[in-house]
C-alpha cells in the first residue's frame, strides 16, 4: 500500500479489492485487475473468482520479516498509534458527533427498512439472496457496512501520519472483517444450507477441518490441500536439467525447443523464501515454458531449503551464490553475458549483486536487468514498512537467531492476516461453516510451499529495510564492495503490480528510478503473484507503460497508455534485443565441466 487514502472499513467492506492511492486506483481503472487464469480443478464459477482474489492477495512473504519471528498476535497489541488515533478524534469532536450523529441516522433507516447500504460490487460475502430478501438479514447486514464506513471515515478524518495511518488501517480492518455477520455460524444462511443438505455433516467437517489447522502451523484456515498437486508432475513441468548442484542452490537449465537461440542466456532467481517454480507452474501458465518457446536460454536458481546448520548464510552467502550462477550460466551457454529476471527479495538481492559487478570491474557480464514486484526504495512501502521500528527489529532478530532460521509457516500465517477477507474468513465460510474442502489452485499451492529463511539473512534484510540502505551509495555492501545502485548501468526491465498491497506499484516504480541504466517500467494488472503469472492467453490481461520515467509516480501513470495483453511477450521481445542475435540451439543440456545431474526440477524444490 501507498500511504492510506483507503481505511480499513473500505477494504474489508469490499473483498477482494486493494487498498490504494489515488494514483493506484486510477491505474486499476485503466486496466483490468484480473486474477492470472483459470483456477486448476475447480468448475465452480464462484469458487473459482473466491481463489482468484486469493491468488492476488497471495505475495511477499519475505517482507513480513519482523511479524513473523515475534508471532502474528504481536501484530494485534495495542501501541502508541491507537492512543494518538484517540488523541487526534480527541482533538476534532465535530468529526466525532458528525460520524455518530449519521451513524445513529442510518440505524435508524435501517431499522425503518428505508436504508439504501448495500455492498460494494466486489464483495461476494453477501452474495447469498436471503441477505437481501429476509428482513433480518438484511438489516444485520446493513448495519455492519454502515459501521464499516462509519469507522472508515473517523479514520480518514483523523489524519494521522503515514506510520500510524498504516498500522491503524491493519488493526480496524481485520476487526471489522472479524465483524462481518457472514462468518458466524448461528445466522449464516449458507452454513445452515450446508448443514440442511448434508444432515450436519459439514458441521462435523468443519469442525474437524478447524481442529486440524489450529493443531499446526500456519494456524490459519488452508487455502489448498497438500495434495492438490505433485510438484514434477502438475507443477514445474519444462523439460530441464539441474547442471550444477551447491550448498546453497541448484542450477536448473531447461531444454531448448527452437532450432536457434539466443545467444545470452537468462537467469531466474526467485525469492529467498519461496520456491522457485512461481515461474514454472502448470503447463501454459509457466513464464519459463514461454520464454524457452521464444527462443531464449534460461536457467532457474533453485534454493535449498534451510535448517538451523545454516544459520551463518547471509545476504553476501546469497549475494555470492547468484555471482556463482551468473557465471555458470556464462560457461555452460559459452557466452559473454547473460541477463537476470529476479522476483522480490531476489530482485533485492541480484540488484546488489549488479552494483557488486560494477564495482568489480565486470559490468558486462550483466546483458540486461528484469525486476519483477521489486522494492528497494522502502519509505512509506505498505504495512510491513509501517510495523516495524528498532525494538520490533531487534527482537525479530533474536528470535530468528535463536532458532537458527526463520520458519516460511510463520510469514504465511502474519501474511494472511493482512488480507484477512481474502485469506481468513474466506476459507473459514468455505472450509468450517459449509465444511468444504478448499478448491485446487496452483498458486495458492506455491504460496503455501514456503522454505526457511537463516538467521543471518533475516536479521541482514531486516537492517536493509529498517535503514532504506539502498537508496543511499555505500550505506549497505554486497561481498565486501559498497552498493551504489546508480551505477547500475544495465538495461533494466521493471514489472509491478497495480493491486499489489506489499510491493505498491509506486514504490516499485521510485525503486526502478534509484537504477542508472535505461528503464522500461510496466505496470501490470492484479496483485502481487498474479501478475507475475500472467500468460498471453489471458483475455482480460493488460499492462501499461510510458515513454519516460519522471520522477513522480502520477505523472508517468498520466502518461501512460494500456496495452492489451501480457506483458510476456513484451518482455521478450525487449530481451531478445539485448541478447546478441541467434545461433544454432545446443545439442545437449549443460557441458563437460557441469554434466546433468538429474532431472528438473531438482531435488532442493522436494524439500520441506
Amino acid at each position: 500500500m501507498t500511504p492510506h487514502s483507503s481505511s480499513a472499513a473500505n477494504s474489508s467492506s469490499r473483498a477482494g479489492e486493494s487498498s490504494s492511492s489515488a494514483a493506484g486506483s486510477s491505474a486499476s481503472s485503466a486496466g483490468s485487475s484480473s486474477a492470472a487464469g483459470s483456477s486448476a480443478g475447480s468448475s465452480d464459477s464462484s469458487a473459482s473468482s473466491a481463489e482468484f482474489e486469493a491468488a492476488e492477495a497471495a505475495g511477499a512473504l519475505d517482507l513480513l520479516l519482523s511479524d513473523a519471528a515475534l508471532g502474528a498476535l504481536r501484530m494485534f497489541r495495542p501501541d502508541g498509534s491507537v492512543l494518538r488515533f484517540a488523541a487526534q478524534l480527541a482533538r476534532r469532536p465535530r468529526l466525532l458527533a458528525g460520524a455518530t450523529a449519521l451513524l445513529a441516522a442510518e440505524f435508524g433507516k435501517i431499522i425503518s427498512g428505508d436504508s439504501a447500504v448495500t455492498p460494494g460490487r466486489r464483495d461476494r460475502r453477501f452474495a447469498d439472496p436471503a441477505w437481501s430478501a429476509n428482513p433480518l438479514l438484511r438489516r444485520a447486514m446493513q448495519a455492519y457496512l454502515a459501521a464499516g464506513q462509519s469507522a472508515e471515515s473517523l479514520l480518514a478524518g483523523a489524519e494521522l501520519d503515514w506510520r500510524d495511518g498504516e498500522r491503524m488501517t491493519f488493526l480496524l480492518s481485520n476487526l471489522i472483517a472479524a465483524a462481518a455477520p457472514t462468518n458466524n455460524p448461528l445466522i449464516s444462511p449458507v452454513a445452515w444450507k450446508a448443514a440442511i443438505d448434508t444432515g450436519g455433516l459439514s458441521a462435523v467437517r468443519g469442525i474437524r477441518a478447524l481442529a486440524s489447522d489450529m493443531a499446526a502451523p500456519p494456524r490459519v484456515p488452508m487455502m489448498v490441500e497438500p495434495g492438490a498437486f505433485e510438484i514434477g508432475k502438475d507443477l514445474a513441468v519444462t523439460p530441464g536439467a539441474v547442471v550444477h548442484r551447491s550448498e546453497v542452490f541448484e542450477l536448473i537449465q531447461y531444454q531448448p525447443v527452437t532450432e536457434t537461440v539466443h545467444r545470452y542466456p537468462l537467469l531466474v532467481v526467485p525469492p529467498m523464501i519461496n520456491k522457485f517454480y512461481i515461474t514454472d507452474l502448470a503447463p501454459g501458465r509457466s513464464l519459463v515454458e514461454y520464454l524457452v518457446g521464444e527462443g531464449h536460454q534460461v536457467f532457474v536458481v533453485s534454493w535449498r531449503n534451510p535448517d538451523r546448520r545454516h544459520h551463518d548464510w547471509n545476504l553476501d552467502t546469497y549475494g555470492g551464490a547468484i555471482v556463482e550462477a551468473l557465471d555458470t550460466t556464462c560457461t555452460i551457454s559459452r557466452a559473454a553475458r547473460a541477463s537476470i529476471c529476479a522476483l522480490c527479495s531476489g530482485g533485492m538481492v541480484s540488484s546488489m549483486v549488479a552494483a557488486y559487478l560494477n564495482q568489480a570491474g565486470r559490468p558486462d557480464r550483466l546483458a540486461s536487468l528484469c525486476l519483477g514486484v521489486t522494492v528497494l526504495d522502502q519509505a512509506h512501502a505498505g504495512t510491513a514498512a509501517a510495523m516495524i521500528d528498532e525494538g520490533t527489529a531487534a527482537a525479530a532478530k533474536l528470535a530468528s537467531r535463536a532458532r537458527g532460521y526463520l520458519d516460511g509457516r510463520a510469514l504465511a500465517e502474519v501474511f494472511a492476516w493482512l488480507r484477512p477477507n481474502d485469506l481468513i474468513w474466506n476459507y473459514w465460510v468455505n472450509n468450517y461453516l459449509q465444511g468444504n474442502k478448499p478448491s485446487p489452485f496452483d498458486i495458492l499451492y506455491w504460496n503455501a510451499d514456503t522454505t526457511r529463511l537463516p538467521a543471518a539473512l533475516h536479521g541482514d534484510f531486516i537492517e536493509l529495510g529498517l535503514a532504506n540502505a539502498l537508496t543511499e551509495p555505500g550505506k549497505a555492501t554486497m561481498l565486501g564492495s559498497p552498493v551504489d545502485l546508480s551505477k547500475v548501468d544495465v538495461n533494466a526491465y521493471v514489472v509491478a503490480g497495480v493491486a499489489d498491497h506489499l510491493c505498491p506499484w509506486q514504490s516499485c516504480y521510485r525503486s526502478a528510478r534509484l537504477l542508472g541504466g535505461p528503464l522500461r517500467f510496466v505496470l501490470s494488472t492484479s496483485g502481487h503473484i498474479a501478475s507475475m503469472v500472467n500468460p498471453p492467453d489471458n483475455p482480460k490481461a493488460t499492462f501499461q507503460t510510458a515513454p519516460d520515467n519522471p520522477a513522480d509516480p502520477r505523472e508517468w501513470l498520466a502518461a501512460a497508455t494500456t496495452v492489451r495483453g501480457s506483458w510476456w511477450p513484451d518482455y521478450s521481445s525487449w530481451l531478445a534485443e539485448l541478447s546478441g542475435g541467434r545461433k544454432s540451439r545446443p545439442r545437449k543440456l549443460g557441458q563437460a565441466a557441469f554434466p546433468p545431474l538429474g532431472a528438473a526440477p531438482g531435488t532442493y524444490v522436494l524439500d520441506r
